[in-house]
């Protein structure tokens, strides 16, 4: 049988199958490989909001189990087979959304650090700022935050204070 003939019967029915080179098949199997190294990175509380196989989940967690390095990387081939028959896309989708609420979260507290740190080295026209922005917060206890956290530095000591303050805005802030 000759390519053409090969080509020929892949033909069936009026309907053309998509021919892929290796390579690129190659490709798609590694982005799967991917997609399963991404999938053992999540935590059990966001496995269970995704809808897995049962095969898929068990496979999942047999990574965990599995201790040497080469046995996990040769799992994580496993797994792209079994994602094949998954729907990749709803996965990946909502592995984005997860990595966006964590990214979003981080963001936020970033937003917080700066304003602890201007609080502390600006002072007075800093806080001004923040309680336009938080009118909830209470000036007097973040006056008094912060001075023990100027004090604290001073006296070159554990930022103690510093981590009061940046919890109490951490609480105002509802995160």
């Amino acid at each position: 049988m000759n390519k053409n003939d090969q080509f020929e019967n892949q033909k069936t029915d009026g309907l053309e199958e998509e021919w892929l080179s290796k390579t690129e098949v190659k490709r798609q199997m590694q982005a799967l490989q991917e997609l399963g190294a991404k999938l053992t990175k999540l935590n059990q509380e966001q496995l269970n909001k995704l809808d897995l196989s049962n095969r898929l989940r068990s496979a999942i967690d047999e990574f965990h189990r599995i201790k040497s390095h080469g046995a996990q990387k040769r799992h994580l081939q496993y797994v792209g087979k079994i994602l094949r028959t998954e729907d990749a896309d709803e996965i990946e989708h909502a592995i984005g959304l997860f990595e966006a609420g964590h990214q979003a979260h981080t963001q936020v507290f970033h937003k917080l650090e700066r304003w602890r740190d201007r609080l502390i080295t600006v002072g007075n026209s800093a806080l001004q700022e923040y309680v336009a922005e938080y009118p909830s917060a209470d000036i007097q206890h973040i006056r008094q935050l912060i001075r023990n956290a100027q004090k604290e530095q001073s006296q070159n000591k554990p930022p103690a204070a510093s981590r009061k303050l940046f919890k109490y805005l951490r609480e105002l802030a509802g995160v």
